[in-house]
Protein backbone atom coordinates (compact mmCIF):
# COMPACT_ATOMS: atom_id res chain seq x y z
CA UNK A 1 0.00 0.00 0.00
CA UNK A 2 1.49 3.51 -1.03
CA UNK A 3 1.52 6.74 1.82
CA UNK A 4 1.03 9.81 -0.21
CA UNK A 5 2.67 12.98 1.50
CA UNK A 6 -0.15 14.49 2.09
CA UNK A 7 -1.59 11.54 4.20
CA UNK A 8 1.21 10.87 5.82
CA UNK A 9 1.31 14.71 7.07
CA UNK A 10 -2.44 13.78 8.09
CA UNK A 11 -1.40 11.28 10.12
CA UNK A 12 1.60 13.00 12.12
CA UNK A 13 -1.10 15.73 12.78
CA UNK A 14 -3.57 13.52 14.31
CA UNK A 15 -0.94 11.23 16.31
CA UNK A 16 0.51 14.70 17.82
CA UNK A 17 -3.02 16.15 18.52
CA UNK A 18 -3.73 12.76 20.18
CA UNK A 19 -0.88 11.64 22.20
CA UNK A 20 1.72 14.06 21.65
CA UNK A 21 3.51 11.29 19.80
CA UNK A 22 5.74 13.30 16.98
CA UNK A 23 6.49 11.41 13.92
CA UNK A 24 9.07 12.68 11.69
CA UNK A 25 9.50 11.77 7.97
CA UNK A 26 12.00 8.86 9.00
CA UNK A 27 8.95 6.92 10.43
CA UNK A 28 6.73 7.32 7.43
CA UNK A 29 7.70 3.11 6.74
CA UNK A 30 6.33 2.56 10.10
CA UNK A 31 3.11 4.44 9.64
CA UNK A 32 2.43 1.93 6.52
CA UNK A 33 3.84 -1.41 8.20
CA UNK A 34 1.63 -0.43 11.48
CA UNK A 35 -1.54 1.08 10.42
CA UNK A 36 -1.56 -1.22 7.04
CA UNK A 37 -2.73 -4.00 9.16
CA UNK A 38 -5.45 -1.96 10.20
CA UNK A 39 -6.60 -1.06 6.31
CA UNK A 40 -6.18 -4.63 5.73
CA UNK A 41 -8.62 -5.59 8.63
CA UNK A 42 -11.45 -3.10 8.10
CA UNK A 43 -11.15 -4.10 3.79
CA UNK A 44 -10.48 -0.08 3.58
CA UNK A 45 -8.66 0.19 -0.19
CA UNK A 46 -6.52 3.72 1.16
CA UNK A 47 -4.90 5.80 3.69
CA UNK A 48 -6.88 8.20 2.87
CA UNK A 49 -10.14 6.11 3.96
CA UNK A 50 -8.64 5.00 6.73
CA UNK A 51 -7.90 8.43 8.19
CA UNK A 52 -11.71 9.46 7.22
CA UNK A 53 -12.49 6.48 9.03
CA UNK A 54 -10.86 6.93 12.77
CA UNK A 55 -12.63 10.72 12.66
CA UNK A 56 -15.70 9.13 13.16
CA UNK A 57 -15.20 5.90 14.76
CA UNK A 58 -13.08 6.43 17.89
CA UNK A 59 -12.61 3.11 19.19
CA UNK A 60 -10.34 2.45 15.73
CA UNK A 61 -9.07 5.60 17.07
CA UNK A 62 -7.86 4.37 19.99
CA UNK A 63 -6.75 1.47 17.66
CA UNK A 64 -5.03 3.38 15.74
CA UNK A 65 -3.06 4.85 18.58
CA UNK A 66 -2.78 0.99 20.12
CA UNK A 67 -0.75 -0.01 16.84
CA UNK A 68 1.44 3.34 17.09
CA UNK A 69 3.35 3.40 20.46
CA UNK A 70 6.35 1.35 20.43
CA UNK A 71 5.77 -0.73 24.03
CA UNK A 72 9.69 -1.72 24.87
CA UNK A 73 10.30 -2.17 28.73
CA UNK A 74 11.27 -5.00 31.16
CA UNK A 75 11.76 -6.12 34.58
CA UNK A 76 14.08 -3.75 36.53
CA UNK A 77 15.27 -1.43 33.76
CA UNK A 78 17.79 1.04 34.45
CA UNK A 79 19.02 -0.52 37.22
CA UNK A 80 21.15 2.52 38.34
CA UNK A 81 17.51 4.16 39.47
CA UNK A 82 16.69 0.87 41.49
CA UNK A 83 19.60 1.02 43.43
CA UNK A 84 19.34 4.47 43.43
CA UNK A 85 15.88 4.44 45.39
CA UNK A 86 17.19 1.03 47.42
CA UNK A 87 19.91 2.39 49.02
CA UNK A 88 19.28 6.22 49.11
CA UNK A 89 15.99 7.36 49.30
CA UNK A 90 13.66 4.46 50.82
CA UNK A 91 15.93 3.45 54.15
CA UNK A 92 15.38 6.90 54.95
CA UNK A 93 11.98 6.92 54.24
CA UNK A 94 10.99 4.00 56.12
CA UNK A 95 13.32 5.87 59.30
CA UNK A 96 11.10 8.69 59.05
CA UNK A 97 7.62 6.72 59.09
CA UNK A 98 8.58 4.58 61.57
CA UNK A 99 10.20 7.38 63.83
CA UNK A 100 6.20 9.41 62.93
CA UNK A 101 7.56 11.92 61.22
CA UNK A 102 5.90 11.39 57.64
CA UNK A 103 2.93 9.39 56.99
CA UNK A 104 3.49 5.67 56.58
CA UNK A 105 1.99 5.23 53.16
CA UNK A 106 3.56 5.34 49.61
CA UNK A 107 2.14 6.53 46.22
CA UNK A 108 3.77 5.78 42.92
CA UNK A 109 2.03 6.56 39.38
CA UNK A 110 4.49 4.60 36.61
CA UNK A 111 2.93 6.96 33.44
CA UNK A 112 3.94 4.93 30.62
CA UNK A 113 3.65 1.22 31.92
CA UNK A 114 3.61 -0.40 29.12
CA UNK A 115 2.85 -4.46 29.69
CA UNK A 116 3.69 -3.71 33.36
CA UNK A 117 7.31 -4.87 33.94
CA UNK A 118 7.77 -1.51 35.31
CA UNK A 119 4.70 -0.93 37.96
CA UNK A 120 5.40 -4.41 38.90
CA UNK A 121 9.08 -4.13 39.32
CA UNK A 122 8.46 -1.34 41.69
CA UNK A 123 5.91 -3.15 44.15
CA UNK A 124 8.04 -5.54 44.64
CA UNK A 125 11.04 -3.04 45.81
CA UNK A 126 8.66 -1.11 47.50
CA UNK A 127 6.43 -3.97 49.26
CA UNK A 128 9.98 -5.11 50.46
CA UNK A 129 11.43 -1.65 52.05
CA UNK A 130 7.73 -1.20 53.28
CA UNK A 131 6.33 -4.25 54.61
CA UNK A 132 2.67 -4.22 55.83
CA UNK A 133 3.04 -5.74 59.55
CA UNK A 134 4.48 -2.27 60.31
CA UNK A 135 1.57 -0.55 59.29
CA UNK A 136 2.57 0.48 55.73
CA UNK A 137 0.28 1.05 52.79
CA UNK A 138 1.66 0.94 49.06
CA UNK A 139 -0.59 2.75 46.12
CA UNK A 140 0.82 2.75 43.02
CA UNK A 141 -1.09 4.12 39.73
CA UNK A 142 0.09 2.31 36.77
CA UNK A 143 -1.30 3.77 33.34
CA UNK A 144 -0.76 4.30 29.50
CA UNK A 145 -2.28 5.16 26.18
CA UNK A 146 -2.21 1.85 24.99
CA UNK A 147 -5.35 -0.62 26.17
CA UNK A 148 -3.36 -3.43 24.72
CA UNK A 149 -0.49 -3.78 26.73
CA UNK A 150 -2.75 -2.63 29.67
CA UNK A 151 -5.05 -5.76 29.43
CA UNK A 152 -1.88 -8.03 29.46
CA UNK A 153 -0.12 -5.85 32.79
CA UNK A 154 -3.74 -6.33 34.59
CA UNK A 155 -3.00 -10.14 33.94
CA UNK A 156 0.42 -9.99 35.31
CA UNK A 157 1.70 -12.94 33.41
CA UNK A 158 5.01 -13.10 31.18
CA UNK A 159 7.00 -15.54 29.54
CA UNK A 160 9.17 -17.69 31.71
CA UNK A 161 12.42 -15.86 30.12
CA UNK A 162 11.61 -12.66 32.01
CA UNK A 163 12.58 -14.08 34.76
CA UNK A 164 16.12 -13.77 34.56
CA UNK A 165 15.62 -9.76 34.82
CA UNK A 166 14.32 -10.11 38.50
CA UNK A 167 16.90 -11.02 41.31
CA UNK A 168 16.73 -14.06 42.98
CA UNK A 169 14.78 -12.48 46.43
CA UNK A 170 12.63 -10.98 44.38
CA UNK A 171 11.56 -13.65 41.96
CA UNK A 172 10.85 -16.25 45.04
CA UNK A 173 8.66 -13.98 46.82
CA UNK A 174 6.90 -12.45 44.43
CA UNK A 175 6.47 -14.64 41.37
CA UNK A 176 5.08 -17.77 40.72
CA UNK A 177 5.93 -19.98 38.05
CA UNK A 178 3.36 -21.87 35.69
CA UNK A 179 2.39 -25.21 35.51
CA UNK A 180 0.80 -27.66 33.66
CA UNK A 181 -1.22 -25.43 30.94
CA UNK A 182 0.82 -22.54 32.78
CA UNK A 183 4.16 -23.96 31.78
CA UNK A 184 6.42 -22.03 30.50
CA UNK A 185 5.28 -19.03 32.27
CA UNK A 186 5.56 -16.66 35.32
CA UNK A 187 2.65 -14.80 37.10
CA UNK A 188 2.99 -11.82 39.98
CA UNK A 189 1.64 -13.39 43.29
CA UNK A 190 -1.45 -11.16 44.74
CA UNK A 191 0.96 -9.79 47.56
CA UNK A 192 2.20 -7.13 45.06
CA UNK A 193 -0.70 -6.92 42.56
CA UNK A 194 -3.11 -5.98 44.69
CA UNK A 195 -0.81 -2.77 44.86
CA UNK A 196 -1.37 -1.79 41.25
CA UNK A 197 -4.31 -0.06 39.62
CA UNK A 198 -4.52 0.03 35.82
CA UNK A 199 -5.90 2.94 34.47
CA UNK A 200 -5.70 4.19 30.48
CA UNK A 201 -4.04 7.94 30.87
CA UNK A 202 -3.08 9.92 27.48
CA UNK A 203 -0.33 11.96 28.69
CA UNK A 204 -1.60 14.64 26.42
CA UNK A 205 -4.73 15.21 28.02
CA UNK A 206 -4.96 18.80 29.31
CA UNK A 207 -5.03 17.72 32.48
CA UNK A 208 -5.12 14.39 34.72
CA UNK A 209 -7.44 12.21 36.01
CA UNK A 210 -5.60 11.75 38.98
CA UNK A 211 -6.43 13.34 42.48
CA UNK A 212 -3.37 13.86 45.19
CA UNK A 213 -0.16 14.00 44.97
CA UNK A 214 2.71 11.11 43.99
CA UNK A 215 5.80 9.94 46.15
CA UNK A 216 7.69 8.64 43.31
CA UNK A 217 6.57 9.47 39.39
CA UNK A 218 8.33 7.11 36.84
CA UNK A 219 7.59 8.67 33.15
CA UNK A 220 10.47 7.09 31.88
CA UNK A 221 11.78 6.76 27.75
CA UNK A 222 8.20 8.67 27.00
CA UNK A 223 9.13 12.08 26.40
CA UNK A 224 11.92 10.92 23.01
CA UNK A 225 8.59 10.99 21.64
CA UNK A 226 7.51 13.82 22.23
CA UNK A 227 8.97 17.60 20.54
CA UNK A 228 9.96 20.27 23.05
CA UNK A 229 7.31 21.81 23.75
CA UNK A 230 4.43 18.66 24.46
CA UNK A 231 7.69 17.51 26.90
CA UNK A 232 7.65 21.24 29.05
CA UNK A 233 3.62 20.49 29.29
CA UNK A 234 3.45 17.11 30.08
CA UNK A 235 6.19 17.68 32.88
CA UNK A 236 4.69 20.60 34.00
CA UNK A 237 1.08 18.14 34.33
CA UNK A 238 3.28 15.66 36.15
CA UNK A 239 4.94 17.88 38.64
CA UNK A 240 1.46 19.17 39.82
CA UNK A 241 1.09 15.88 41.09
CA UNK A 242 4.77 15.51 42.41
CA UNK A 243 4.71 15.43 46.25
CA UNK A 244 6.70 18.19 47.80
CA UNK A 245 9.61 15.46 48.45
CA UNK A 246 8.62 13.46 45.58
CA UNK A 247 10.82 12.16 42.90
CA UNK A 248 10.18 11.71 39.13
CA UNK A 249 12.19 9.89 37.24
CA UNK A 250 12.92 9.58 33.46
CA UNK A 251 14.58 7.68 31.14
CA UNK A 252 18.54 7.35 31.37
CA UNK A 253 18.44 8.71 27.49
CA UNK A 254 16.15 11.48 28.54
CA UNK A 255 16.84 15.23 30.43
CA UNK A 256 14.66 17.84 31.55
CA UNK A 257 16.91 20.41 30.14
CA UNK A 258 14.74 23.32 28.76
CA UNK A 259 11.69 21.50 30.11
CA UNK A 260 11.32 22.74 33.42
CA UNK A 261 13.14 25.16 36.09
CA UNK A 262 11.26 24.01 38.82
CA UNK A 263 12.65 20.35 39.26
CA UNK A 264 16.56 19.65 39.85
CA UNK A 265 18.72 16.72 39.85
CA UNK A 266 19.03 14.61 42.15
CA UNK A 267 19.83 10.80 41.03
CA UNK A 268 20.16 9.22 37.87
CA UNK A 269 17.93 10.55 35.72
CA UNK A 270 16.08 11.59 38.63
CA UNK A 271 14.09 15.31 39.72
CA UNK A 272 13.22 16.97 42.96
CA UNK A 273 11.25 20.35 43.78
CA UNK A 274 14.08 22.95 43.29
Amino acid sequence: MQLSDREFSLFQRLIHAEAGIFLPEAKKALIVARLGKRLRTLELPTFAAYFDHVQTDTEEKTVMLDSICTNETRFFREPRQFEFLENDVLPKWRERGNAGEMPKKIRVWSAACSTGEEPYSLAMVLRTHFPADEGWTIEILASDISTKVLATAREGIWPFQRSSEIPAPYLRAYMLRGIRAEEGKIRAQPNIRSLIEFRRINLNEESYPVEGTFDLIFCRNVMIYFNRETKAAVVEKLSRHLSPTGLLFLGHSETLHGASQSLAHVGPTAYARS
